[in-house]
């Protein structure tokens, strides 16, 4: 899933739409760090509805820094990668609300190359 954001949001940006390809960019990472989280829970699969987040509020986030420590990668993403994990970890889901125009060419590029070079190593 967190593969096909990004071909998404490189799809956004050829489309000169910098503000979505920004903002799918961080639904990629949260979409691996989630993905990351199951597997050092061992969990089929990240909980998705009110019943399953019943016994895991903690876990019922968008927030990339608090899964980024749920993950069990923190340290090697903010000691190795810290370059890389600066330029996406600006993202939240308030990011949609921006007025279009407001995110540049430049920063969206930013975000799609740091946001694959993370992926990588997520």
């Amino acid at each position: 899933m967190a593969q096909a954001k990004l071909e998404d949001a490189e799809a956004l940006l050829q489309a000169k739409r910098y503000g979505s390809a920004a903002y799918i960019c961080g639904y990629a990472i949260e979409l691996a760090l989630k993905a990351r989280i199951c597997l050092v829970l061992n969990w089929n699969g990240y909980p998705s509805n009110n019943a399953e987040f019943q016994k895991y509020q903690s876990f019922k986030t968008h927030d990339l820094k608090v899964l980024l420590r749920l993950s069990g990668t923190e340290a090697i993403m903010r000691n190795k990668y810290r370059d890389e994990w600066s330029a996406v970890s600006i993202w939240g889901p308030e990011l949609r609300y921006q007025l279009v125009g407001s995110i540049s060419f430049q920063t969206a590029s930013s975000m799609i190359t740091n946001t694959k070079f993370l992926l990588r190593e997520l």
